[in-house]
């Protein structure tokens, strides 16, 4: 319990340390702090470059594979594609039916063989009726399209839950389990677990080139299988905000996807059915059961574990709300409970100090990318927008005398209008992902999507920064701090 503890105040302790060592540095040592800032973002911009060109493969694979058409490769390629099944669950809960409807038309009209999909509803007994009316209208008009349509209801008040979409996930696929795969004795290998949150609607080709995908992986049975989430459902009805989140989430995944061997699942993804069923399913008293399931397989194949990208898109809703406010505070609770995945670092490396048999390489390497990406994740944007200005606002009369004081704005200001050639870029690249809309976009309209590229500086910090520090604060403090499951709203079709 010590060592948990510990564990669990590490990430927010090295923040506070570094942001507060950075404010009092510039009072005592202001030169030492100009050094550092001017060194950091030097690292930034070579970063910057650095995933530009990982985002570059990413798109290039992307738009490739929109215009394959891979249920025709797969059944050329891979004969043996007819004994697959795909277990597909979409968590609901309180959701209207047009939200619903959406994402199972976008599975009825899947270039794949339907009567292959065992479709899961996995409805919560808090929805109450309402709930069910709507999964029974979705059971009347999309159950005949598919191999089989199950309904399941999670109870509510289980002793150790969290309520959230781990706790009926685990429901859900345990029901299937018993009343489709194993009572139809279909062989656990050749069933693929694809998990949608409920506005997901996957690309007609996606199912195929999944499938495609798991028959030429090697080990295909130890392997996430990873999607580009879009977050362009509702492009024109979203505020400005969410719109920029939802593509620089894009972005960071589609360049986690060329950087296959640091790729952890997010959001939808799929896992293969053995692996589920072996490592005891998602967990069911955590917020952020999509990562991990992932660091579940990792330690329980003791590092044989690996996440496959596919380059090909889910399309999913940004966030909403019924003002222009609400949509704000809803956008900075998703991206607060986004960051409460920093829960995974004490059950990680807590679990890699007590296992012996996972591989030294592998503990390092993910203690230092877990550390490193949730650090970052709420200390970057502070240190490279706000921060550069402190020597000068807190030093000595004296300092301000010396050249690090006169050139300090002006290298920094250098190096961060270089980094935002990558904005810039990720600007013209959200282009190609506008979705189709009546008549054309209107060239006014289209320059205002590439303006609003110049908020990510205070998209970074308000949306991005001050959410993780909370999420590690209040994970550090525990007890009542702690956060449980936030269901985003979703947006009325």
């Amino acid at each position: 319990m010590a060592l948990r503890r510990f564990l669990e105040i590490l990430p927010g302790a090295a923040s506070v340390a570094a942001l507060a060592g950075l404010v009092g540095f510039s009072w005592v040592f202001p030169a030492a702090v100009v050094i550092f800032i001017v060194l950091y973002d030097l690292y930034w911009l070579l970063k910057v470059v650095y995933l530009y060109f990982h985002l570059r493969v990413s798109f290039k694979k992307l738009k490739k594979n929109l215009s394959t058409d891979w249920f025709s490769h797969l059944k050329k390629e891979f004969p043996e594609w007819e004994k697959l099944r795909h277990l597909i669950v979409l968590p609901m809960y309180r959701e209207s039916y047009e939200v619903v409807r959406a994402s199972f038309a976008s599975l009825a009209k899947a270039n794949y063989d339907g009567k292959k999909f065992i479709v899961v509803l996995a409805l919560e007994a808090r929805g109450g009726a309402e709930d069910e009316a709507v999964a029974e209208r979705i059971r009347a008009e999309f159950a005949p399209a598919f191999g089989a349509f199950f309904i399941s209801v999670h109870p509510a008040r289980i002793p150790g839950e969290l309520p959230g979409k781990g706790a009926n996930e685990t429901w859900a696929v345990k029901a299937a389990k018993s009343a489709i795969v194993d009572n139809e004795a279909i062989p656990y290998d050749d069933v693929i677990v694809s998990v949608f949150d409920i506005d997901t609607q996957p690309g007609r080709e996606y199912f195929a080139l999944l499938a495609h995908s798991f028959l030429r992986t090697e080990d295909n049975t130890h392997a996430s299988y990873q999607p580009i989430p879009l977050f362009t459902n509702n492009f024109y009805h979203a505020s400005i905000f969410p719109r920029l989140i939802g593509f620089s989430a894009t972005f960071w995944q589609m360049m986690q996807q060329s950087r296959h061997e640091q790729l952890v699942t997010f959001s939808s993804h799929s896992v293969p059915f053995r692996a589920l069923t072996e490592v005891g399913y998602w967990h069911t008293d955590i917020v952020s059961e999509d990562s991990r399931i992932f660091f579940q397989c990792l330690i329980h194949y003791r590092g044989r574990w690996k996440t496959v990208p596919l380059y090909y898109p889910v399309y999913m809703d940004a966030v909403e709300g019924a003002s222009f406010f609400s949509a704000m505070k809803n956008l900075y609770l998703q991206q607060r409970r986004w960051a409460w995945g920093v829960e995974n670092f004490p059950y990680v490396i807590g679990e890699f100090i007590k296992r012996k048999d996972i591989p030294f390489r592998v503990k390092r390497f993910w203690t230092m990318k877990i550390f490193d990406g949730f650090f970052s994740w709420a200390t970057s944007s502070f240190i490279i927008f706000l921060f550069g200005a402190l020597p000068n606002a807190l030093g000595s009369e004296a300092f301000k005398e010396t050249v690090y004081s006169y050139n300090l704005p002006l290298v920094t200001g250098w190096l961060i209008n270089l980094s935002s050639i990558g904005i810039i870029t990720a600007a013209f690249l959200s282009m190609h992902f506008l979705p189709p809309r009546e008549g054309r976009i209107r060239a006014k309209s289209g320059a205002l999507y590439l303006l609003q590229w110049l908020l990510m500086p205070i998209t970074f910090i308000t949306f991005g920064s001050i959410p993780a520090f909370e999420s590690q604060i209040r994970l550090a403090l525990g007890g009542k701090f702690r956060l449980g499951f936030w269901k985003t709203p979703k947006g009325k079709r």
